[in-house]
């Protein structure tokens, strides 16, 4: 492991090591060969998504850090798709909003009586449409 990683090897790390803790890490060709309960092969798995794995090449380890990024921002890891997070790395927010009529919000409803209206009324449509 080099001595300082990017921000966004830390951020992979972060999070492969999170899908492990949580039970959520799966091993091989889209998660075929069960869940890892070994936290070595699970640092093992951080290391090569994270493009810092001392086996692969160079060229490798940028293909690999290239890939969990775009794995990332589809929202196709294992942790957003059992937590249902579209983005990783949204520290304090949640998916949706309670100006989009989200259930999940965490901010405090709107300040003034006509954006409270407003936002009612978007989260009565948004029930209406689900």
């Amino acid at each position: 492991m080099p001595a300082r990683q990017s921000e966004g090897q830390r951020k992979t790390m972060g999070r492969v090591m999170h899908e492990y803790a949580h039970g959520e890490l799966k091993s091989g060709r889209s998660g075929k060969g069960g869940k890892v309960k070994s936290r070595r092969q699970a640092i093992a798995i951080a290391l090569k998504e994270a493009g810092e794995s001392k086996y692969a090449s160079r060229g490798e380890n940028k293909r690999n850090l290239k890939r969990s990024k775009r794995k990332e921002a589809e929202g196709k890891t294992y942790q957003q798709e059992t937590e249902g997070k579209r983005r990783v790395g949204a520290r304090g927010r949640r998916e949706s909003s309670r100006a989009m009529g989200g259930k999940n919000a965490r901010k405090a409803a709107p300040r003034t009586a006509k954006q409270r209206a407003a936002a009612r009324r978007n989260i009565r449509k948004a029930r209406r449409a689900a």
